[in-house]
């Protein structure tokens, strides 16, 4: 019973870390899974996987932002610049990728779906930490996020 109690406690202490793996999870799943199922069930989408990505991303943002928003940081700050500065991250990734993927399919071969799982994952890491410091910093003492 004392060893399920510490690590309530600890889970407790690192509560939005926690909350923002689960919802990490959730969105890679999502978003990783969104795409393809573009390409899988739309002849038109597995043509122009391109469209797909457009509209994937814009999909995925707005799911991945309620995550956040909702279930990891929740602040009660201004929504739209939230939004503004959670989609600039979201956007300058995706205009990393807009380049990456035409590069991995037509320059290396890749099947698009490896292709994009894989600058995926190179992506990961950085967003925890911008979305923290940026989109959902603390702008009052009040608001924890806790």
């Amino acid at each position: 019973m004392r060893l399920i109690e510490r690590v309530r406690t600890r889970l407790r202490r690192g509560e939005r870390p926690v909350r923002y793996l689960l919802a990490g999870a959730a969105n890679t799943a999502f978003g990783l899974s969104f795409f393809p199922a573009l390409l899988w069930f739309s002849p038109w989408f597995a043509h122009n996987y391109m469209a797909a990505l457009l509209l994937s991303q814009v999909v995925c943002v707005v799911f991945a932002f309620s995550t956040y928003k909702i279930g990891v940081f929740r602040t009660r700050n201004n929504i739209l610049r939230e939004f503004a500065y959670f989609a600039s991250y979201s956007y300058a990734v995706f205009g990393a990728n807009l380049i990456a993927l035409p590069l991995l399919v037509q320059g290396f071969g890749l099947h698009p779906i490896p292709a994009q799982f894989s600058f995926s994952l190179m992506t990961l890491a950085g967003s925890y930490f911008w979305h923290q410091a940026v989109t959902f910093r603390a702008d009052k003492p009040s608001d924890t996020g806790t």
